[in-house]
C-alpha cells in the first residue's frame, strides 16, 4: 500500500474560491477514478492558504493506472483548464508515503 500525499498552496484570499471550483467541477470526476481519499482537508494553522489530500493505492502500478485514467478523462481536462484559468494555485508538493512495518490500516 502507498499513500499519495499532496499539498497545494493558493494565492492569499483565494482558497475558498479554489475549493468551491474543485467541489463543483473536479471532486466527483476525481473520486470516480481514484476512489475516496483518506484525507481531504484545509490547513487550520500554519500556512492557512494550503490544503492537503491523501489518496491510498494498492501499489505504484495501481496509482499509475488510476491517474492515467483520470488524466484521459475529458471532464478532468476541462476542470484543469478552469483551475488554470482561475489562477488560484501557486504551488504543489507531492509525496509518496509507504507505511511503516508496525502501522495497521484502520
Amino acid at each position: 500500500m502507498i499513500y499519495d500525499h499532496r499539498t497545494y498552496t493558493c494565492r492569499p484570499g483565494t482558497i475558498a474560491k479554489h475549493l468551491k471550483l474543485y467541489e463543483d467541477s473536479g471532486w466527483q470526476i476525481q473520486k470516480k477514478h481514484l476512489g475516496d481519499p483518506a484525507v481531504y482537508a484545509a490547513t487550520e494553522t500554519g500556512d492557512v492558504n494550503s490544503y492537503i489530500h491523501i489518496w491510498v493505492y494498492e501499489s505504484a502500478a495501481d496509482r499509475a493506472a488510476k491517474r492515467a485514467n483520470l488524466k484521459a478523462d475529458p471532464e478532468w481536462q476541462e476542470y484543469l483548464k478552469k483551475s488554470a484559468d482561475a489562477g488560484y494555485l501557486i504551488s504543489q508538493v507531492n509525496k509518496i508515503l509507504t507505511p511503516t512495518g508496525f502501522f495497521q490500516k484502520l
